[in-house]
């Protein structure tokens, strides 16, 4: 069974397929710079993916930069005000701050 996604030194790339193509592709999730790949097998996908990878952390080495992590660690929600109201409230019922009280949810809800 093919899953969605590969992983790779910590970076996650995406997996489709384009049938009037013939091929696979993908692109690197959850960072700014679009890196995209593309083979016709899965293996080849694989493969292509963890060049991208290679290739990029090599691009930023000779540059002198800090390569990118996915998912730096914070980020705005738009809960809307009621959402909002309800999750302050309920973070306050609970003696936590709303931010503590909207982690351990996120947490239940993808089992961490």
């Amino acid at each position: 069974m093919m899953q969605n996604t590969m992983t790779y030194k910590g970076y996650h790339g995406s997996v489709e397929i384009s049938p009037e193509d013939n091929i696979l592709f993908g692109q690197v999730l959850f960072i700014s710079p679009l890196i995209n790949y593309e083979a016709e097998t899965a293996k080849g996908l694989e493969q292509a993916f963890q060049e991208a990878i290679n290739a990029y952390l090599a691009d930023c080495a000779q540059q002198d930069i800090q390569p990118e992590k996915p998912c730096k660690g914070s980020l705005n929600v738009r809960l809307g005000h009621d959402l909002h109201l309800a999750a302050s409230i309920a973070a306050f019922q609970a003696s936590t701050s709303t931010n503590e009280f909207i982690k351990r949810a996120v947490q239940k809800s993808v089992g961490l």
